[in-house]
C-alpha cells in the first residue's frame, strides 16, 4: 500500500464527525456537514487515483429530483449536470423475453408533476470525480485515502477511531458509510437481518441506433426485471436480473454472445444495440441493520440498508440518510448540543427507520410478485398496471414517490441551505 498523506494520524487527529467509507454517500455527507460548519474525516480504504479513475465502466444511477437538489444544495450538481441524461417518461410492463410486453403497462410522464424531470441518470465516473474534487478543496475536510479503519471506541467524551497504520482519530462521532458488509457497524455489535433473493443483476452500458427519447424502461420477466435507463446520446444502462445460475452462466459469454442472449429481452425499439465499456454482477438481497445508531455512532446508506434496486432507489435512500443527519447533527451544534449524543441520535434515526422499513418492504413485495410466472398472479398484476394506467391521481402519486418529494423532507433534498 502507498504511504499514507502525511496528516499527523500518527500523532493523532481531532475532528467533529469521523466517517468510515469513501464511495458516494460518505463525501456527500462530510460536504453537508461542511456547510454548517462541522469538520469531517473521510477514513477511505481506496486510493484516490482508483476513485478518480476515468474509464467508463458502465456504471450509473437514477438520481431522484430530490438527490439532484441535494447535489445542487452541496455544490456538486453544475459539476455533473452536463454529463446527466433527464428522464422524461418512465415505462413500466410486464411480459416474457422474446414475446414483448403484456396488454396492460403504466406510463409516466413527467408533465404530470410540475417540478420538472422525475430524475436524471448519472454515470458513476462523474458523480466520483465531482465529490473527489469538492471534497479536496473544501475547508474542514481531511481525505484520508488508502487506509482503513481497523478499531474504534466509543463513550462519554467522544469516539476515537484506529486506523490500519496505527494512527488513531478523535471526534464526536463516528459515521459508518462503509457498505452492506460495515465493519464499523460489526464492531459496534449492530446485527442486521435479511435474505438472498436468489437472483444477479447483469450491469452494463448499451449503444443503440436510435434515439431513447429520454424514457426509462422497467420490464419485468419471470427471472427478475430489466431496467433500461437513458445516458447521453444513443446509450442506455441496463440493470438485468437473472438468477444466480444463468447470471453466472451468460456473464461468463463472450460479447456477441452475452448480446445474443440480451436482445430478445431488450428488444428492438431502439435498433441495433453494441456493449459499451465493462460488463459487472451483483448478487442480491435484502439487507437491514437492527438499529441505525449507537452510542456515539450512526449508519448511512447500504451500512443501514441494502435493497433491491428494482425500483432504483438504493442511492437515493442514502442520500436521504445523509440529507436527514447532516440537518440533525448542524441543528444540534448550532443549539449547543453535544452532536454525538443521544438526542441527535435517536431523532436521525426515527426519521429515517420508517421510511426505509417501508421502502424495503415494497421492493421486497414487487419483487416477489413480478418475478415469477404464475398465471394468476401474472393476471393479477397486469390488471393492476392497467388500472394505475388509467387513474391519473394514483400515477402522480408514483410519480412524486419515484422523485423523492413525498414524506418528511431534510432541507438539502429541497435545495436549501442546511
Amino acid at each position: 500500500m502507498d504511504n499514507p498523506p502525511d496528516t499527523g494520524v500518527s500523532e493523532g487527529m481531532e475532528t467533529d464527525v469521523i466517517i468510515v467509507g469513501g464511495g458516494l454517500n460518505g463525501p456527500a455527507l462530510a460536504l453537508a456537514l461542511a456547510q454548517g460548519g462541522l469538520k469531517s474525516v473521510i477514513v477511505d480504504s481506496l486510493p484516490a487515483e482508483r476513485r478518480a479513475d476515468p474509464a467508463f465502466d458502465g456504471r450509473a444511477y437514477a438520481l431522484s429530483l430530490a438527490s439532484r437538489r441535494l447535489f445542487a444544495a452541496i455544490g456538486i450538481w453544475p459539476e455533473v449536470a452536463p454529463s446527466a441524461q433527464p428522464i422524461l417518461e418512465i415505462k413500466v410492463s410486464d411480459g416474457r423475453a422474446g414475446e414483448g410486453a403484456a396488454p396492460f403497462f403504466v406510463h409516466f410522464h413527467h408533465g404530470e408533476i410540475e417540478e420538472g424531470p422525475m430524475g436524471h441518470v448519472l454515470e458513476d465516473r462523474f458523480l466520483r470525480r465531482a465529490l473527489l474534487a469538492a471534497i479536496d478543496s473544501a475547508p474542514g475536510i481531511t481525505h484520508l485515502a488508502g487506509m482503513r479503519a481497523v478499531g474504534q471506541e466509543t463513550g462519554g467524551d467522544g469516539a476515537t477511531v484506529t486506523l490500519d497504520d496505527g494512527g488513531k482519530i478523535r471526534g464526536r462521532l463516528v459515521v459508518a458509510c462503509d457498505g452492506r458488509q460495515s465493519a464499523t457497524a460489526a464492531r459496534a455489535g449492530i446485527r442486521r437481518t435479511g435474505w438472498r433473493y436468489g437472483q444477479t443483476a447483469l450491469v452494463a452500458a448499451i449503444r443503440h441506433e436510435r434515439p431513447h427519447g429520454g424514457i426509462a424502461h422497467q420490464f419485468f420477466m419471470p427471472p427478475g426485471p430489466l431496467a433500461i435507463l437513458p445516458l447521453p446520446g444513443n446509450r442506455s444502462s441496463i440493470v438485468w436480473t437473472e438468477t444466480e445460475a444463468e447470471a453466472a452462466r451468460v456473464h461468463a459469454l463472450p460479447p456477441e454472445a452475452y448480446l445474443d442472449h440480451l436482445r430478445p429481452r431488450f428488444g428492438d425499439f431502439l435498433g441495433d444495440i453494441a456493449l459499451e465499456g465493462g460488463r459487472f454482477t451483483y448478487p442480491l438481497g435484502l439487507s437491514l441493520a437492527e438499529r441505525f445508531v449507537a452510542p456515539r455512532l450512526a449508519l448511512v446508506g447500504d451500512a443501514a440498508h441494502g435493497i433491491h434496486p428494482i425500483a432504483g432507489q438504493g442511492l437515493n435512500l442514502g442520500l436521504r440518510d445523509v440529507a436527514a443527519l447532516a440537518e440533525c447533527l448542524v441543528d444540534a451544534r448550532r443549539r449547543g448540543e453535544d452532536i454525538g449524543t443521544t438526542g441527535p441520535l435517536r431523532e436521525y434515526e426515527r426519521w429515517r427507520r420508517f421510511d426505509t422499513a417501508l421502502m424495503a418492504a415494497g421492493t421486497d413485495v414487487v419483487n416477489r410478485l413480478f418475478s415469477n410466472d404464475n398465471p394468476l398472479l401474472r393476471l393479477g398484476r397486469d390488471l393492476g398496471l392497467g388500472v394505475v394506467n388509467a387513474l391519473p391521481g394514483l400515477k402522480r402519486r408514483f410519480i412524486r414517490e419515484a422523485a423523492g418529494l413525498t414524506g418528511e423532507l431534510p432541507r438539502l433534498m429541497k435545495g436549501l441551505p442546511i
